[in-house]
């Protein structure tokens, strides 16, 4: 363990620290960081492996990476902000603050249904054009012509990376500056969390290069990958696949504001921006807004996108606990029941637990199968409620 795993752990969360030495020794694992904070302190801040295996780099204290749909939950905050300071209301049209949006079926979308991904944009049906996603301003064109595809509100389904562009831009029209520079200034800045949404020229970390799964042969195809594999013109592929070369290696994706999947942080960077929500400290939302984020407000027996069962707060993934499915559908993020957060393609995740005053989050390079969690980040988060008392006898998320 000692040649793989650096930093500190309170011993109080030492079976967390052994889960994630066995990351590297059996599951996998490649480059990773792991962060806890309870009530304010840091009780675990780990990181280990190699950042990238091309040229042996190790992974270092200030290392970070793509952290996928992480993102969204920084995003979805920056909506929340505003509709604390009373700049955006949450069930007013989005039309009020965006008039190019109210078109092709999506006339009476709101900002609530934009939040819950019943906004009815899960894709964009014609090809992207090269590079189209590092064009804020050809994306949102692209989402005002497009053709809803339900009745916004009547259902929801997972809005791969166009959240970031749908309540984005919602960001960027009422608070006058970019997603990505009201993200500094508001969250990232205060928090002081090693965090962007779209990489400063006058910023250059240590970026760890994603490594994408190879797939197994023992491997069980999930209900969205045989319909992503099968049907070219489905949602699901629509989604994943129509993204203009994309790619999140890519130096021009650093730089840009994706703000679907496109956030660069690490562990520490995360935890840096859930612990005043952890904390309920007020000191990026008020208590009541925080207690708003934090409740369920849609759910769904099969997401329209990922085809499980999902449950959403405004923005925010809560636990989604889908292990007594069928094969197919079982993918799931087993968090505490006050828990609100997000994961990230291959195993991401951070979230705030404000019940136990927790903010947790796991990033790596190796990419997991599917797009909730795996062995590896699902043992960390278990080790963590273990050590803070929590049991599971409840299905679907951590209890006291």
């Amino acid at each position: 363990m000692a040649d793989t795993v650096n930093g500190a752990c309170d011993a109080k969360f030492a079976a967390l620290k052994e889960e994630f030495a066995r990351n590297f020794e059996e599951r996998g694992e490649s480059g990773a960081s792991v962060c806890v904070s309870v009530n304010g302190e840091t009780v675990v801040d780990l990181w280990g492996g190699v950042a990238d295996p091309a040229t042996g780099d190790a992974w270092q204290e200030n290392t970070v990476s793509i952290v996928f749909s992480c993102t969204k939950a920084a995003v979805a905050l920056c909506a929340h902000i505003l509709v604390d300071r009373g700049e955006l209301e949450l069930h007013a049209p989005v039309a009020k603050y965006w008039p190019e949006f109210a078109k092709n079926g999506k006339e009476n979308t709101t900002v609530q249904m934009m939040l819950n991904h019943e906004s009815a944009l899960p894709a964009l049906r014609e090809p992207v054009k090269k590079g189209g996603f590092y064009d804020w301003d050809y994306m949102i064109k692209r989402l005002e012509d497009e053709e809803a595809f339900w009745e916004p509100g009547t259902r929801n389904g997972y809005h791969m990376v166009n959240f970031g562009w749908t309540v984005g831009e919602l960001v960027r029209r009422v608070s006058g500056k970019s997603l990505g520079q009201f993200f500094a200034d508001e969250v990232a800045g205060p928090a002081g969390a090693d965090f962007w949404i779209g990489l400063p020229d006058d910023v250059s970390p240590h970026i760890a290069p994603i490594i994408a799964y190879e797939p197994k042969p023992d491997d069980i195809p999930s209900d969205f990958t045989k319909r992503l594999l099968t049907k070219p013109d489905s949602i699901q592929a629509l989604s994943f696949t129509n993204n203009g070369g994309w790619h999140p290696n890519d130096p021009a994706a650093h730089k840009a504001e994706i703000g679907g999947a496109g956030g660069i942080s690490n562990a520490r960077g995360q935890v840096a921006m859930y612990t005043p929500l952890a904390c309920n400290d007020g000191s990026l939302v008020s208590v009541d807004r925080l207690h708003a984020m934090s409740m369920v407000s849609t759910a769904t027996q099969q997401d329209a996108t990922l085809l499980v069962p999902t449950r959403f707060a405004s923005g925010f993934m809560k636990s989604m606990d889908n292990r007594g499915q069928r094969v197919g559908r079982r993918e799931s993020a087993i968090i505490g029941e006050r828990a609100f957060g997000h994961v990230g393609a291959g195993g991401h995740i951070g979230f705030a637990d404000p019940e136990c005053g927790m903010a947790f989050s796991y990033t790596m390079t190796q990419m997991g199968q599917g797009l909730l969690m795996n062995e590896r980040g699902q043992s960390l988060i278990d080790a963590a409620y273990r050590a803070l008392g929590y049991r599971t006898n409840a299905p679907g998320a951590w209890i006291r």
